[in-house]
């Protein structure tokens, strides 16, 4: 029985030092298209991280222990001994199943099916007539089925995500839950851990091996958003991956073999990067096999009004309230918008105004959005003693990043480029593409 379009592929774990039914059963599950992971015992299994897989398949002679270590993901306990005491015994301890050997094993896959349901994945919609959504489409279409690394270029909140989820759900590994991370968002200090994982006391507080993004992407597709700004030394360890296939986690001398098909995306000049030394240049022709660019929401021309009232009808469903219209104003309002924030300015915009919404028509005042195309910006005097942080930030910015670089920026504000790019977003002030090498 093939796996239906659209649905996850269930990652599952076999606990047993019998090699040759490890071996066996693992077959059978592959057949039915369930991903699994072998361990010969308990001390093997925990190198894994538990909370990764959908069941686990666990002999119950030694591996009693594994069910308080599951926290709760459903162990079936087999036993080549079987007793109705031993099956009283582990069902108590909080097993979800107990099977004697030799079981058969389309029992064992009905007993999976009823404790993990398949989980279906909605196919991500992109909405747009206008003539770069159509080749951006086009594009898509034709690179995702294949196993191509893909960069995709797009100023914050144009739908990088989505176009990656979109990506994943048309290749050959959609059976298998994509895997993403937004590097912007993790501290550098934390970033490798998270990325290819650690052994246990690899450094202060790493008390139990953990299994990294990389390798839980194994045989799926690995998101990584904002990759401009992943530190140089996670750099060298992503080109491995993508050159050799293997990984080696923080602390650890073994390395391991991995299919991962990376998808990446960035609001961030690359090559600019490069030039200046804060990115790699051989990942970055890694990465730029493929390249898609979203554009910005204000140059989609009447896909705002299309993408305003899709988010008008969904918003309306989730917050109960009867279909509701746009009058003219507002409609002229959103179009006449610049969007700095694009899509996902747009939808929250929306949903604000149906969750304020009285009536049946949302006008311009519901919106809350100005008119103006760019935003002022107060000046300051920094000679005063009452003068902010953020304030003499914000003055300082904007009175330089017309002659000077992020680079230079960061350097005389004393931060990293990537604390200059969170405050920035903080502040609301990013800075124009074109000035932002």
């Amino acid at each position: 029985m093939d796996i239906p379009s659209g649905m996850i592929k269930q990652n599952i774990l076999i606990v047993d030092n019998d090699t040759i039914f490890r071996a066996s059963l693992k077959n059978f599950l592959e057949k039915h298209h369930y991903k699994v992971s072998e361990a010969g015992s308990v001390k093997d299994a925990i190198k894994n991280d538990l909370m990764t897989f959908s069941a686990i398949v666990s002999d119950g002679e030694t591996n009693t222990g594994l069910i308080k270590l599951a926290d709760g993901i459903p162990v079936i306990v087999t036993s080549s001994r079987p007793s109705l005491r031993a099956a009283v015994d582990v069902m108590k301890r909080g097993a979800a199943d107990y099977l004697p050997k030799p079981f058969n094993l389309d029992e064992l896959k009905k007993t999976l099916e009823a404790l993990i349901p398949q989980v279906r994945v909605d196919q991500p919609e992109m909405l747009g007539k206008c003539s770069s959504i159509k080749s951006l489409t086009n594009q898509l279409n034709k690179v995702a089925p294949t196993r191509t690394n893909i960069l995709i270029e797009g100023e914050s909140g144009t739908g990088k995500e989505l176009v990656a989820r979109k990506i994943h759900q048309l290749s050959n590994r959609a059976d298998r839950q994509m895997i993403s991370l937004n590097c912007a968002a993790i501290p550098e200090s934390l970033i490798e851990s998270e990325l290819f994982g650690h052994e246990k006391g690899a450094f202060s507080g790493a008390t139990a091996i953990r299994v990294g993004l990389v390798e839980a992407a194994d045989g799926s597709t690995l998101f990584l958003d904002e990759i401009g700004e992943l530190p140089l030394s996670a750099q060298a360890r992503l080109l491995r991956v993508l050159q050799e296939g293997e990984i080696r986690s923080v602390g650890s001398i073994e390395t391991r073999r991995v299919s991962v098909r990376l998808v990446a995306s960035t609001h961030r000049n690359l090559k600019a990067l490069v030039n200046e030394g804060d990115f790699r240049d051989d990942l970055y022709y890694r990465l730029n096999v493929v390249r898609l660019a979203l554009p910005p929401l204000r140059e989609r021309g009447d896909d705002i009004t299309i993408l305003a009232e899709h988010f008008l009808a969904t918003h309306s469903k989730r917050h109960a309230k009867s279909r509701l219209k746009f009058n003219q104003p507002a409609l002229k309002c959103i179009h006449c918008y610049s969007w700095p924030g694009n899509i996902r300015e747009l939808e929250n915009a929306i949903e604000r105004a149906v969750i304020l919404c009285d009536g049946k028509t949302i006008g311009p005042d519901l919106l809350a959005i100005e008119p103006a195309q760019k935003r002022k910006f107060p000046s300051y005097d920094t000679d005063k003693e009452n003068v902010s942080l953020e304030d003499y930030f914000v003055s300082f910015v904007l009175e330089n990043q017309d002659q000077m670089t992020e680079t230079e920026i960061s350097h005389k504000l004393g931060i990293s480029r990537k604390a200059l790019w969170q405050k920035r977003q903080k502040l609301g002030i990013p800075r124009e593409k074109s000035r932002a090498l």
